[in-house]
């Protein structure tokens, strides 16, 4: 044994670097000796919540993975990987860059932005669309206006100067993300189903290269970063985040795209959270093949680089490739043309073991198997509590709320509230026309929608998750989440495929946080079931807390749910403008008198105790059947999701495209407030033309679903009960300019 290996590791070390001292333990017993300081931080990263899920792999087993269009299932490779037809797959993934964010918001969402994409395109997919689903805390608090501004940014400048265009998203803002942000970043990329790369190693004697940026000290030791608390002492894990280069990117992607029509690699994986080790290691594991790697050749940005600084660093803009052997000259050539590294700094080898080289010396000698997801890493079960406030939520009562006496005080209060205004403002430092496949810019769409060239089909999809209805009660919230995403994809006119998800929770010791991210799991797997949306993968980001009144509080629960589905006719894609004045407004689906956890029950009432919003997943399901026999027999030509502010809300964005209005009527037997605002689910909001309504009728009288003739569209006049709201050009000036205003002032 080498003389560096003899240099062992203290408990105190371990502890330091984030392990716990029975998983240092472990580690001794796996390796029949006391690992050097080098492995130690190896096992450090890989042991880290974030790579190895060990607090959550248990219920994330749970989750459905398998559903009709699956050709590349959850933990296989990268991403997931979704048969289009006609030799088309979709690769797509959601990831959360929080941590980052919250310390420095413009490289912290930059660089997950640029994550994303490389996870795509290192399984030979060229990324065509991106979303993002942010979470931010009040909007008065000067530290928001700060990573808002920095967030957006870094999104926009990376996705911009990438050349991926931003085709939706969502933004929230609550109190509970005050310390805590939460960025998810989304990208789906397009493939031919015969050219996927691997991510797993193989073939003993075959070379293995990094290529891509230099290597820094930027990133070191993120992924632990990553699986811990946010404090005031933060600041001093700067290091931890990365800087990214989206010119450097976009070389790599080309380089890597000219790579995939050769046949030399053999596999390739990104260097994301924990760099060269997650890299060498999870390809060893995921091939039965082990490697030799010589740390002195990678390429560095700086000198004298120790091996655990190489092998931590989560510089951007790297991918280890293995190529077949005798190939290595196509790798040179390819690379050089694009001015970027490729280096050969290794060899697969036969014996499962993954060892690290500094100069000729040994400085690390790892089972690959042991610090893997699925293999030796460990894995635990959290005990977890229903915390008091759940049952106390489920004590509100509707007949405790007095109903204003001016709704239309209320409609234009909530048009002007941060998550119901417009994202104007966000989307607008965004590229969404970059490139040539979206369809939905200039047909508003409650999916984001891409064009598949070549084919008469279209790529829908969305991000979603009401994090409110979440907290209030996990299952039933994030069924809800599964179901608008569905909901969104249907009514642009699409068939909902499969998801990813960004699950954003508390410290998983905490055992109220972890019964929420049980309760999510479960939820989802109830709807995902429903729908044939299985899961192809994601991550998990707990330790999102924030000090409030000198308390830790964790953030709202928020399983981001990332959907895509298939539009089979692109020309059957419905948007959700009204298109004309005296169309026929309906609402499907049941009216109820519900107000629980809408934006009107807290931001007018100032009532934040309340369950989740009326859902019956059953019937859901049933509405979303009708639509899309709506939308295929061209019975209406207009509809949306009725959802955040309710009723009003939904026939706002749908009169402001055109300048259009409504006059409508409310249920009496239900309360006017609830009926206008609340956010009772399985709702649409569809517009029939005159002379399509006996057709629409007809077809609604054998669906089992209700549908509700509301009135009609107006030329810009706002109308309800014979009451005269105003008109729509005042709607949007609030609508549109909100945000802004809270944002700049």
């Amino acid at each position: 044994m080498s003389s560096t290996l003899q240099q062992v590791a203290t408990v105190e070390q371990a502890v330091e670097l984030g392990l716990r001292a029975d998983e240092f333990e472990m580690i001794t017993q796996i390796l029949g000796r006391t690992p050097n300081f080098t492995e130690t931080a190896v096992y450090s990263v890989m042991c880290s919540e974030h790579c190895s899920y060990k607090n959550s792999i248990f219920w994330l087993k749970q989750l459905p993975k398998d559903g009709p269009h699956m050709l590349v299932k959850a933990g296989e490779e990268n991403a997931g990987l979704v048969d289009l037809g006609d030799g088309i797959g979709c690769v797509f993934k959601i990831e959360s860059h929080n941590h980052p964010s919250a310390l420095e918001p413009y490289q912290g969402a930059a660089t997950g932005v640029g994550g994303i994409n490389r996870d795509i395109f290192t399984m030979g997919a060229r990324p065509v669309a991106q979303l993002n689903s942010l979470r931010f805390g009040e909007i008065s608090q000067d530290r928001t206006k700060w990573l808002v501004k920095g967030v957006v940014k870094g999104i926009g400048d990376y996705g911009n100067a990438f050349g991926i265009p931003i085709v939706g998203g969502e933004v929230f803002f609550d109190k509970s993300y005050n310390q805590n942000p939460l960025v998810n970043a989304f990208s789906a990329g397009i493939i031919d189903t015969k050219k996927v790369i691997s991510a797993k190693a193989k073939g003993p004697g075959n070379p293995v290269y990094i290529v891509g940026s230099a290597t820094g000290k930027d990133g070191i030791a993120g992924a632990a970063f990553a699986s811990k608390d946010i404090t005031e002492e933060s600041a001093n894990d700067l290091p931890s985040v990365q800087v990214g280069d989206p010119f450097m990117e976009k070389l790599l992607l080309e380089a890597t795209m000219e790579l995939a029509n050769t046949d030399a690699i053999v596999g390739m994986q990104d260097m994301g959270a924990a760099g060269i080790t997650c890299s060498t290691c999870e390809m060893s594991a995921g091939g039965g093949v082990g490697m030799e790697i010589h740390l002195d050749r990678v390429p560095t940005r700086q000198e004298n680089m120790l091996p655990y600084e190489i092998l931590l660093s989560e510089s951007q803009e790297r991918m280890l490739v293995v190529i077949k052997k005798g190939q290595e000259s196509v790798v040179k050539e390819i690379f050089e043309k694009w001015d970027l590294h490729a280096e050969e700094i290794g060899t697969v080898t036969d014996d499962g073991r993954v060892r690290y080289y500094m100069h000729g010396e040994l400085v690390g000698d790892v089972p690959a198997e042991s610090l893997v997801l699925g293999g030796g890493a460990p894995q635990y079960q959290r005990g977890y509590a229903e915390p008091a406030y759940y049952q106390e939520y489920k004590k509100f009562s509707i007949d405790s709320v007095k109903q204003p006496d001016d709704l239309k005080k209320v409609a234009f209060h909530l048009l002007g509230q941060p998550n119901i205004a417009s994202k104007r403002w966000v989307y607008e430092q965004y590229d969404s026309m970059v490139g040539t496949k979206t369809m939905s810019t200039n047909r508003p769409t409650d999916a984001g929608i891409v064009n598949l060239k070549g084919t008469n089909k279209a790529l829908a999809m969305t991000v979603d998750c009401n994090s409110r209805y979440v907290n209030a009660d996990p299952e039933i919230g994030t069924a809800i989440a599964v179901s608008e995403a569905a909901r969104n994809i249907v009514v642009s006119g699409g068939i909902p495929s499969a998801i990813t998800n960004c699950l954003n929770f508390g410290n998983p010791y905490n055992p109220e946080s972890y019964w929420q991210f049980v309760g999510a799991i479960k939820g989802m797997s109830k709807a995902c079931l429903k729908f044939q949306t299985p899961v192809t993968g994601g991550n998990v980001s707990f330790y999102n807390q924030s000090n409030i009144a000198g308390k830790e509080i964790p953030v709202f629960p928020t399983p981001t749910i990332g959907m895509i589905g298939l539009v089979e006719d692109k020309h059957k894609v419905m948007s959700l403008d009204f298109k004309q004045k005296g169309d026929l407004i309906f609402i499907l689906g049941d009216s109820v008198n519900d107000i629980a956890s809408s934006e009107y029950l807290v931001t007018y009432h100032g009532i934040e105790a309340s369950p989740a919003p009326h859902f019956d997943l059953d019937k859901e399901f049933q509405l979303q059947e009708v639509v899309k026999g709506l939308i295929a027999n061209d019975l209406v030509n207009a509809a949306h999701d009725c959802a955040d502010g309710g009723l009003f809300v939904t026939l706002v964005e749908m009169a402001m495209p055109r300048g259009l209005g409504f006059d409508i009527v409310t249920d009496s037997e239900i309360r006017e407030d609830a009926f206008l605002f609340g956010e009772a689910q399985s709702r649409v909001v569809v517009t029939v033309s005159e002379d399509q309504e006996e057709e629409f009728i007809e077809f609604m009288m054998h669906s089992g679903v209700t549908s509700t003739l509301l009135g009609h569209v107006t030329k810009g006049k706002l109308m309800v009960d014979d009451e005269h709201f105003g008109f729509i050009t005042e709607a949007k000036d609030i609508y549109d300019n909100a945000l802004g205003k809270l944002i700049e002032n």
